[in-house]
């Protein structure tokens, strides 16, 4: 059963700006993200993260109040990797079967870092009201990107029709990939290899009706 609450979205206590302060609140996210991927939400502890990431815990408390505090810095950082992949990915100088498995390659290596991460972050670990919202820059960007994908290999600049196509695309490869995460197989090459299917045959149908 999920145990995810929506709250308040719990900000980081104070921005690093120098080299050192940076590479110790990198430190205290990949910390945290391997945690939650081994561990589960049960294992997430201030202390257990200070300690794996080398730092003390009035350090980690200097940049993150609380725990929800660091949970969302270690999503955005999950988001900000998935837009950095999507931006290298370009439709237009790719045939439809090279992007869907570029796309799908890219997400599966993301996703195969932590490999537990994702489960534990859908649920169990609390959210913020920010990381749900639909219409966030996030979710406008990345809807976008498979939108003009789409239409791209139609030959014509986005419809209606594109948009649909568009999230239809998202969630099939974002909610495959996520359900293998989930069930421990996102290493699956039969898997993979169905879903680049799948995005192939789609991206190549005719959707001018």
């Amino acid at each position: 059963m999920s145990t995810r609450i929506a709250k308040q979205r719990s900000v980081m206590r104070k921005i690093p700006r120098q080299v050192r302060s940076r590479a110790t609140v990198e430190s205290i996210i990949e910390a945290g993200a391997r945690i939650l991927s081994d561990e589960g939400w049960a294992g997430f502890t201030t202390n257990r993260i200070a300690e794996l990431a080398g730092v003390s815990i009035g350090s980690l408390y200097q940049y993150f109040p609380d725990k929800l505090s660091l949970v969302d810095a270690i999503r955005h950082r999950h988001l900000d990797d998935s837009m950095a992949i999507m931006r290298r990915v370009r439709a237009e100088v790719l045939s439809p079967a090279e992007f869907a498995a570029q796309r799908v390659a890219a997400v599966v290596a993301a996703h195969s870092v932590y490999p537990g991460l994702h489960r534990v972050l859908l649920d169990e670990a609390p959210s913020s009201e920010d990381y749900r919202n639909p219409h966030s820059e996030f979710e406008i960007e990345y809807l976008s990107y498979f939108a003009k994908s789409a239409a791209l290999y139609q030959k014509r600049s986005p419809n209606d029709a594109d948009r649909v196509a568009g999230r239809v695309l998202s969630d099939a490869i974002d909610g495959v990939i996520h359900n293998s995460a989930r069930r421990g197989n996102i290493g699956d090459p039969a898997m993979q290899r169905e879903l680049v299917r799948l995005v192939t045959l789609y991206l190549g149908a005719d959707r001018n009706d």
